[in-house]
């Protein structure tokens, strides 16, 4: 069970970089006019990060190995980093996401909405990015998929 959760995990990681990638990059080309297909596809990005978060939870409570609370865990750049880092960073990544999908639907303006989103998801995009243990972060143990 753990290895599939971890695998979905970090699978799932990618069709969230590239849902947000494509938010944002709509939000900049289709500044004039809002449609229904842009919120869908700015809700669908939102409900793929909160899916993202479930199986993390579920991850982070119950199965990993990677997350312990034993003395002088905080010392430990690996278990720092999944018992702390990565949690809090992705929980306010996901917050920003999910404000910035609420302030857009409050907007009447169809480039007011695209703006919101821009920005909100531009900062979540930057967070997640921040908090991800790429393969490149030695110590952290992450992997490409």
């Amino acid at each position: 069970m753990n290895t599939f959760l971890t695998s979905m995990h970090s699978g799932l990681r990618w069709i969230v970089l590239l849902l947000l990638i494509y938010s944002i990059a709509n939000a900049i080309i289709r500044r004039n006019t809002y449609e229904k297909k842009d919120r869908l596809l700015y809700m669908f990005t939102m409900v793929s990060m909160h899916i993202q978060l479930l199986i993390g939870l579920v991850l982070y409570f119950f199965i990993s190995g990677k997350v312990t609370f034993h003395p002088g865990w905080i010392t430990a750049a690996q278990h720092r980093f999944y018992g702390m880092e990565h949690l809090v960073g992705m929980i306010l990544a996901i917050a920003l996401v999910t404000i910035g999908h609420i302030a857009s639907k409050k907007q009447i303006e169809s480039s007011t909405k695209h703006k919101r989103i821009l920005v909100w998801y531009s900062i979540g995009l930057i967070l997640v990015l921040a908090f991800i243990p790429w393969p490149f972060r030695t110590v952290l143990g992450g992997h490409w998929y």
